[in-house]
């Protein structure tokens, strides 16, 4: 749960700005976009090596 402390005479957009941030930097929606669907350890694996090498292709590809 977030708390969001409101100085007195704080403009309710600067709190609801305050609040938004802070729920950004906690990543609550990147963690429940990520545990909406199962991914296997096996392929999760297969996607990181396949990243990795397109990585590095494109790193020898610059020089």
């Amino acid at each position: 749960m977030l708390i969001i402390p409101v100085k007195e005479g704080e403009s309710i957009d600067k709190a609801l700005k305050k609040f938004k941030k802070k729920f950004e930097r906690t990543g609550t929606m990147r963690e429940l976009r990520r545990r909406q669907s199962f991914t296997k350890p096996s392929v999760a694996r297969r996607k990181e090596i396949i990243r990795a090498a397109y990585k590095l292709q494109m790193q020898s590809e610059q020089e």
